[in-house]
């Protein structure tokens, strides 16, 4: 009941902030904020729109398969951020973009800027109806206590939560929810690691040393070229992710320009970007030290790697304060992705397929009509179930990134002009040739190809987009 009640209030709080900042909604206000969101708001709120549900119960569990080489990734990501911060948002804020796949439209015409959009609209939806499916069933199971409520009822609630506060001002209130949701997900995080590191009988300095000396805790992998935690493959991957699934992604970059000007936004993506690294720091050592706190207790470590953190705190081991705030941190890490998903959605729809920017009658079918989608994804995925189907899916939305990188790359570091006609196959080629490459690779040489397929994703769009720029006679 205890657990009920909380969510009750935090939903009660978050619609509260929501009506506070959402006075006088427009579409300027829904798709742009305005241009006054303060930079450091922006930045806190990006770490919490950042890690996804499926990040704040899977990361802990990597520790069992993959140590803690997650941090080679990380420290890419530094570097990404400081490409999105110093390349592409001086190019968004110079041409004063709302949609940041306008750029395409400048560049080469409507055929591929509706291309690129439809891939990130393909891809968000896909994304992150996977990711809200899972937390929403982890929702389910941290409510078992106090009421059986079958699924659909907890996705309907949570999307119309979601509508509730998003239909009005859209990115102007998911600036300040976002932080209200950071802020939770942080204060679990932190409360859940006091909490197992008094059970180990440890302070922090002890836990923190414990972390340091345990055999999980290796860093960085230097002999394996082959491989998929290689040092120079995680960190060059880590830059490439960051620069497609933060600069090239409308859902991300749509907060970033909410700041009132260039330098603001550049000092909230360097910020949010060094504030990332010992986050998932954090996440990490919270894997290794409930580990400890298995072997301490005379449990089996779990199967997989996702039910490391959920098993324990769900059996009551943890007790019940760690069970409400493992259960606000799931709901704010879930909500603080999918209200942003549907925000960018919505606008993606409206400015770059409807082409109805000012519209506000149109912007608000879009908004429900995207909610109804989102909803009946959540539905198909568990229908399928979670098996492997959510891992083929998951390598399919990464894929549809490639064609995104090879599209603002030719554009912004070429002069040349694609054939427009052409530009929507080679989007399409691009993914489906990585596939049947990788399959290949694999089938005749055991490799298996990992995050660096993105860059090799992009490199085959970039390829196909010179090739139909020049005449051959």
């Amino acid at each position: 009941m205890l657990v009920l009640i909380t969510v009750i209030l935090y939903f009660v709080v978050l619609l509260l902030l929501s009506h506070l900042v959402g006075k006088g909604g427009g579409n300027a206000a829904f798709f742009n904020g305005n241009r006054q969101s303060p930079w450091p708001l922006v930045a806190f709120g990006m770490i919490g729109a950042s890690i996804s549900g499926l990040t704040f119960i899977g990361v802990p569990g990597w520790v069992m398969s993959i140590d803690m080489t997650y941090m080679q990734m990380c420290l890419g990501f530094v570097v990404g951020y400081l490409v999105v911060a110093f390349v592409l948002l001086p190019l968004y804020y110079k041409m004063r973009l709302t949609s940041i796949y306008t750029y395409l439209d400048h560049r080469f015409g409507p055929t591929s800027y509706r291309t690129g959009a439809s891939f990130f609209i393909l891809s968000k939806l896909l994304g992150a109806a996977a990711k809200f499916y899972v937390v929403c069933r982890i929702l389910q199971m941290c409510l078992a206590d106090s009421f059986s409520v079958p699924y659909i009822v907890i996705v309907v609630m949570a999307l119309l939560l979601i509508w509730l506060y998003t239909r009005r001002s859209g990115i102007r209130a998911l600036v300040w929810t976002d932080f209200l949701q950071t802020l939770c997900l942080l204060l679990a995080l932190v409360l859940i690691l006091v909490r197992v590191a008094d059970l180990l009988d440890m302070n922090f300095s002890e836990a923190m040393a414990a972390v340091w000396n345990d055999t999980h805790s290796r860093m960085f992998e230097f002999g394996d070229f082959a491989s998929k935690q290689n040092f120079w493959k995680q960190f060059l991957s880590g830059v490439f992710i960051v620069i497609v699934m933060t600069g090239l992604d409308q859902d991300m970059m749509q907060k970033n320009l909410t700041c009132k000007d260039l330098r603001s936004a550049q000092k909230d993506m360097c910020s949010y970007g060094v504030l990332f690294v010992p986050v998932n720091f954090l996440f990490l050592a919270l894997g290794i030290l409930l580990m400890l706190l298995y072997q301490k207790m005379g449990m089996p470590l779990p199967e997989k790697g996702d039910d490391l953190l959920s098993g324990i705190v769900l059996n009551g081991t943890l007790g019940t304060a760690c069970l409400i705030f493992f259960t606000i941190g799931v709901i704010a890490s879930a909500f603080s992705s999918a209200d942003s998903a549907l925000t960018a959605l919505t606008t993606s729809f409206c400015i770059d397929i409807l082409g109805r920017e000012k519209e506000e009658k149109t912007r608000k079918r879009v908004h429900l009509g995207m909610l109804v989608a989102f909803f009946m994804v959540t539905i198909a995925f568990n229908a399928i179930g979670s098996g492997s189907v959510m891992d083929l899916i998951y390598t399919l939305v990464s894929y549809t990134y490639g064609p995104l990188l090879g599209l603002f790359a030719f554009g912004m570091f070429t002069k040349g002009q694609p054939r427009s006609a052409f530009v929507p196959y080679i989007a399409i080629a691009s993914p489906i040739i990585c596939y049947i490459i990788d399959y290949v690779v694999l089938e005749f040489t055991g490799y298996k190809f990992g995050y660096e397929m993105l860059m090799f994703n992009g490199l085959l769009t970039f390829l196909g987009l010179w090739l139909v720029s020049h005449k051959w006679k």
